[in-house]
């Protein structure tokens, strides 16, 4: 499907996104949630993506019950996490041949992330695009995370540019609820979460990968 108009901006989710972390992130649960006599399966996990650790905390308890022990299960998460980022992280097709799209017509870009700024940071600059961005939107940065709209209104904001005018670019489903209620034109891009009923609406389109995405800005006028 292309696009109805090349966007003024793109603002980017990360993980899921530019690099291969929610799967990573999914194999630390399993192993941290074991490793606490517990047991987080697919369906569980796919609720949590996208969101901040408080609600990540409700929902674990919510389904494991109060015997789960979240604020001992939140370190050895983390700490499996990040011995497989050093070992597994990678980045996703497409992401520097979009960069490099956005560069030829001059569109300004930005991360809108739900993870805090030092994990940007090392991601990124593990791949060297950290110049390749004009703002960085963290943890921290905004009032209320995804789904609600403050991120990417945040990045539209620190870039300058009316929201309407923006390319949001999502993984998850409640990242492209959150570009939706900014009103710019989402752009699902698949990880771990394919496009349900409810979602496809707030979808301008659904793409295989990035090297799509930059192949519609490409051909949009």
């Amino acid at each position: 499907m292309p696009l109805s108009r090349r966007p003024a901006a793109v603002i980017f989710d990360m993980d899921g996104l530019l690099f291969n972390t929610e799967t990573l992130s999914f194999e630390s649960a399993v192993t941290a949630a074991a490793h606490l006599g517990h047991t987080v399966e697919w369906d569980l996990f796919q609720t949590l993506i996208g969101r901040q650790w408080p609600d990540i905390r409700t929902r674990l308890l919510a389904a494991l019950g109060d015997s789960f022990d979240a604020e001992a299960f939140r370190p050895v998460w983390i700490s499996h996490y990040e011995a497989l980022l050093k070992l597994r992280l990678d980045i996703k097709p497409g992401v520097v041949e979009i960069l490099d799209v956005l560069d030829r017509f001059s569109i300004p870009r930005a991360i809108a992330t739900s993870s805090p700024r030092d994990k940007v940071d090392f991601k990124i600059g593990t791949f060297d695009i950290t110049h390749r961005f004009h703002a960085i939107v963290a943890q921290g940065d905004y009032a209320k995370g995804k789904p609600e709209p403050d991120p990417f209104l945040t990045a539209a904001n620190r870039l300058g540019v009316d929201p309407t005018a923006c390319l949001a670019l999502e993984d998850s489903h409640n990242g492209i609820r959150s570009a939706h209620a900014a009103g710019m034109m989402a752009v699902m891009v698949p990880d771990l979460l394919d496009p349900t009923d409810e979602i496809r609406p707030f979808c301008t389109a659904v793409a295989h990968d990035l090297h799509e995405v930059a192949m519609m800005i490409e051909r949009a006028s």
